[in-house]
């Protein structure tokens, strides 16, 4: 009789632990139901940062069209180029020709190139070079070393060792 009482309160603690169990997984954030037995739940990420930048404030450039300060058409906008920290270095622009026929590309200093007119986006970007300086300059090929034609007194070299 006594094993049968035994049997009979081991078959309730041990209801009783697995009703409290599913209640704990119950309640428990779903990163720590996944998490193997003995290790610590993982936090969860944290929401990535969001900025709001105002329709007037930034356009794309990509096939922007690029003109001189005197109002000459200095080619179109195809690619930028960032360093290996990601900082936008220069841009190349598809220069000369006519409907793609007896172009090239060139790449010219960022800080040579002036945003101030693109609020929309037929508006054109300034080039701070002349067209002869632009048609004297090299031609950009992949994977080739970048020549790079910069602005007066605005160019600073690239560190190829860094």
């Amino acid at each position: 009789m006594r094993a049968g009482i035994f049997i009979a309160l081991l078959a309730v603690s041990l209801a009783a632990a697995a009703a409290v169990r599913a209640a704990d997984d119950a309640a428990a954030p779903p990163a720590a139901k996944t998490a193997p037995q003995g290790s610590a739940a993982k936090e969860p990420a944290p929401p990535p940062s969001v900025t709001v930048i105002g329709a007037r404030d930034a356009h794309g450039i990509l096939g922007r069209d690029v003109r001189s300060p005197t109002d000459e058409d200095m080619g179109r906008i195809v690619d930028v180029i960032v360093d290996r920290e990601g900082t936008v270095r220069a841009a190349v622009i598809d220069f000369g020709g006519f409907l793609g026929v007896g172009s090239r590309k060139i790449v010219v200093d960022w800080n040579a190139l002036h945003f101030g007119g693109v609020a929309s986006k037929s508006d054109s970007v300034t080039l701070e070079l002349t067209k002869e300086q632009v048609t004297a300059a090299p031609e950009y090929k992949e994977d080739a070393p970048v020549i790079v034609l910069g602005a007066a007194g605005r160019l600073q070299p690239w560190d190829f060792e860094h």
